[in-house]
């Protein structure tokens, strides 16, 4: 009997996944169910294939148990945080990532790229240029932007996509804060310093970590207040990084200060009730995109692909 897989996210639009899924077991297709939706059928399934992009799925303990044939989850994603790993472990289930897959992820650029146009998009003020220009109006005096040649930038996090961010904006004439207590900065175009320095010095700051027990809520109450007033802080890891709340209260407080995200807190189950997401549309201070910094053509055909053919390799 061929092995069972069920799919949570949309893959049917990129070449050559379906074919991978479908050689290695029958397949069904599940382009954005809800968790009762997949609590309701999962039973009958070998193997999940997911991917936090597009899902509001939490694979949770009370998933995984009413999935009693369950022996693969299979994320096309290098964070996990979608999935209750400590459960995972407790049922013997295996979980297939990209965290640790090198080769294949350091082709993929896309989500230090976004990192990158975010940035230049708040501190050119394009959004709302664009906005002006919609409403009839033709004036650049609202929209003076800055140079990124006169800023200094601080990259938190010099993993894969940090070391590319960080590379970006040295090429453009930053000057470049590195902190990064696991790893040494190695280009000599960009500086490694504590955090404390990197919040004090920077006009800009990009968050490029994953979400652990020290990460967890990284930017909170005291973090901030160390931070510039006017400081454009630009989040393109996970939302978990940061708390909303005190984030909410220090643009409140400043209003020279943005926040350029792809992210949200707890974003496969609360967008609906994300508090910083309700108070963004109506404030030019916060621009938020809908964790799109991994999705582009090459970036999902390298990942999804991958991904495909590790699972088939299991089953």
């Amino acid at each position: 009997m061929k092995p069972k897989i069920l799919v949570i996210t949309p893959v049917r639009h990129i070449t050559g996944v379906a074919d991978t899924l479908e050689s290695a077991g029958d397949v069904i297709y599940m382009d954005d169910p809800s968790s009762e939706e997949v609590l309701a059928c999962v039973d009958g399934y070998d193997a999940l294939f997911t991917n936090p992009n597009k899902s509001s799925v939490f694979i949770s303990a009370a998933l995984m148990d009413a999935g009693a044939r369950l022996k693969v989850i299979c994320t096309a994603s290098t964070g996990t945080n979608h999935i209750d790993l400590a459960h995972a472990r407790e049922r013997g289930l295996l979980v297939l990532s990209l965290t640790e897959e090198r080769e294949v992820i350091d082709r993929i650029s896309s989500t230090a790229e976004h990192a990158f146009a975010l940035m230049m998009a708040c501190i050119r003020n394009i959004p709302a240029a664009w906005d002006s220009v919609k409403r009839g109006e033709w004036d650049y005096l609202p929209f003076v932007g800055r140079q990124l040649n006169a800023l200094t930038v601080g990259v938190v996090g010099y993993g894969r996509l940090g070391r590319l961010f960080a590379g970006y904006c040295a090429a453009f004439g930053s000057r470049v804060l590195v902190c990064d207590p696991y790893t040494q900065v190695d280009d000599p175009r960009l500086r490694q310093v504590d955090i404390n320095a990197l919040l004090t010095e920077s006009d800009i700051i990009s968050l490029h970590v994953h979400v652990t027990s020290e990460t967890t809520r990284m930017v909170n109450h005291d973090w901030l207040a160390r931070a510039k007033p006017d400081v454009l802080l630009v989040n393109t890891s996970r939302g978990d990084v940061c708390d909303e709340d005190a984030l909410i209260e220090f643009l409140t407080a400043r209003p020279g200060a943005r926040y350029a995200t792809d992210v949200l807190a707890n974003e496969t189950e609360g967008k609906s009730k994300s508090r910083l997401l309700e108070w963004a549309r109506h404030s030019d201070q916060v621009l938020v995109t809908p964790h799109i910094g991994g999705m582009t053509t090459e970036g999902q055909q390298i990942a999804y692909n991958h991904a495909a053919s590790m699972l088939k390799a299991v089953l």
